[in-house]
């Protein structure tokens, strides 16, 4: 019988899985709902991370329990969220071993395996991890939506909101951009964003990303600036970790992860752009976190 090897890279938007045999060959893949650690209810994330694996294990026409399982999860970078999701996992059979981590950590071993290295990673929320050559590890940002995202989905998102206010109050120049906020939220007026966004999850004003990313192309100046913001805290996160890393022989290579940060998306030609003049080497290939996942579980 094949022994299976499964990765899993989870997030507030979905789950990714990909499964391996031992000798490391891709036998199928699967997406599933999202996949958040959470030590209070560990069963919401290990169910998720089951159902997809088992979408992914059918995909390679094989059945659970995996040998080895490896999931990269958000809200993993607690200890006690990442060991009850790891408990919950192990009571339902989906895998004889099992270990949560973080979803940057899998981004980060596939883009880089264990060499040296810094990725930015921007979507919903966003981070950035880097290895020195030495060998050490450290990040910079993922403070939550509270303390930090700066650069993400929800900034872009909450930027846009506060433009919308701004602009009402006659407190910045009139653009387009709050009419298209209002466009995709199915607003009437500026004041009907009050109560919604009281009660909107994080995932909700990242959502609005794409209407900002529109009306940048556009030439919508509003829009423009909250791009151009956002570029600024990305290279921010990069040049820090490059100072704390140092000193580094030669350029350090740089990955990018993330919905956000995707080709053609409104962030990555300028970042790429701005990190370059900065004299970093830009990786080429785009990181495939459930795949590092997978490699990962094969180590287990």
């Amino acid at each position: 019988m094949t022994r299976a090897f499964i990765g899993v890279d989870g997030g507030a938007t979905r789950a990714r899985a990909v499964v391996l045999d031992e000798g490391g060959r891709e036998l199928g893949r699967a997406e599933g709902r999202q996949a958040i650690a959470n030590a209070r209810e560990p069963h919401l994330a290990a169910e998720s991370v089951s159902e997809v694996s088992a979408a992914a294990a059918r995909a390679a026409g094989l059945e659970l329990p995996a040998e080895g399982l490896w999931a990269g999860l958000t809200g993993a970078g607690r200890e006690e969220a990442r060991l009850a999701v790891e408990r919950e996992i192990l009571r339902m059979g989906t895998a004889r071993k099992v270990r949560i981590g973080t979803d940057i950590t899998a981004a980060f071993h596939d883009a880089f395996g264990e060499g040296p290295g810094i990725l930015l990673i921007a979507g919903t929320g966003s981070i950035a991890m880097g290895r020195a050559e030495d060998g050490r590890q450290t990040r910079v940002g993922g403070w939550g939506h509270h303390l930090g995202d700066e650069g993400s989905g929800y900034a872009l998102g909450a930027a846009a909101l506060r433009c919308a206010a701004w602009q009402a109050d006659g407190r910045a120049p009139a653009t387009g951009l709050p009419a298209d906020v209002l466009a995709f939220l199915g607003m009437a007026r500026a004041e009907d964003l009050i109560p919604w966004a009281a009660t909107a999850a994080k995932k909700d004003v990242a959502a609005l990303a794409p209407t900002v990313g529109e009306a940048a192309a556009a030439g919508d100046p509003a829009a423009l600036e909250i791009v151009a913001q956002a570029v600024r805290d990305m290279e921010a996160h990069a040049v820090a970790l490059r100072e704390k890393l140092g000193p580094w022989r030669a350029a350090p290579p740089l990955a990018f992860s993330g919905g956000l940060l995707q080709r053609g998306r409104p962030l990555r030609t300028p970042l790429e752009a701005a990190l370059a003049a900065r004299g970093f080497a830009l990786v080429d290939r785009e990181p495939d976190p459930a795949l590092g996942a997978a490699r990962l579980a094969l180590s287990l």
